[in-house]
């Protein structure tokens, strides 16, 4: 765990995070979480349908039916259905609104020289894979998603922390992040996505080598 703000970041595995600020706690991503027991979250924010983004498992401990809401990609409805919250919202890229005085925006997330087969991407414009711009006690928070280095970077804006894949295969590399972390210009950058499907902590600590902002690489926890 990091504190940045007053406000504590917790990885969780692979593109999971939890933050907490000003008594709110916001997930992002559940996937295999070590945690022992539930640990419900007011807010929970996936990026898109994948087994290892949008779990509904995992999502059973940390939503609780009377008080967590969901705010998920579109793409995510089918995995969500059955999903006991207290609302489920679906938003598309572009999308503003806020959830227990966490303001958020949504921003693309997509692959540009990732495919599957030739010409054929990941995570295509198309699919709506999303990143988030979540802002907790005056701490903006950017999750990119799965997403290699796109134009829509240059008008994330200003944000104090910017939470990257480093990966590769599916999302960017180590070298790409790093050039990535050069236009979003956060004061503070995050690996995420290795360890787990693909990547390794080599990913994450050649990341920390070539950004130029302050890189905190993160363990799991609970």
């Amino acid at each position: 765990m990091i504190s940045y703000g007053g406000v504590n970041i917790t990885w969780l595995g692979h593109d999971g995070f939890r933050i907490e600020g000003g008594g709110i706690e916001a997930v992002i991503d559940p996937f295999r979480l070590m945690m022992r027991g539930r640990r419900p979250a007011h807010v929970i924010f996936i990026t898109h349908n994948h087994f290892d983004h949008c779990s509904p498992s995992d999502l059973q401990n940390v939503v609780d039916e009377r008080a967590s809401i969901v705010i998920a990609a579109r793409n995510c409805e089918k995995e969500l259905v059955g999903v006991a919250a207290r609302e489920v919202r679906s938003v598309d890229p572009y999308q503003s609104g806020e959830a227990y005085g966490i303001r958020y925006r949504t921003v693309r997330a997509y692959n540009v020289n990732k495919f599957r087969s030739p010409g054929i991407p990941f995570h295509s414009k198309e699919y709506g894979g999303l990143g988030f711009i979540i802002e907790i006690e005056g701490v903006k928070i950017y999750h990119a998603g799965d997403t290699d280095k796109i134009p829509e970077m240059s008008s994330v804006g200003e944000v104090d922390v910017a939470l990257l894949p480093v990966s590769g295969v599916y999302v960017m590399t180590a070298d790409e992040a790093a050039s990535a972390a050069e236009v979003i210009r956060p004061k503070l950058a995050i690996p995420m996505h290795f360890g787990s499907i693909v990547g390794s902590a080599s990913d994450a600590e050649r990341f920390k080598r070539l950004c130029r902002c302050r890189v905190e690489v993160l363990k799991v926890e609970e």
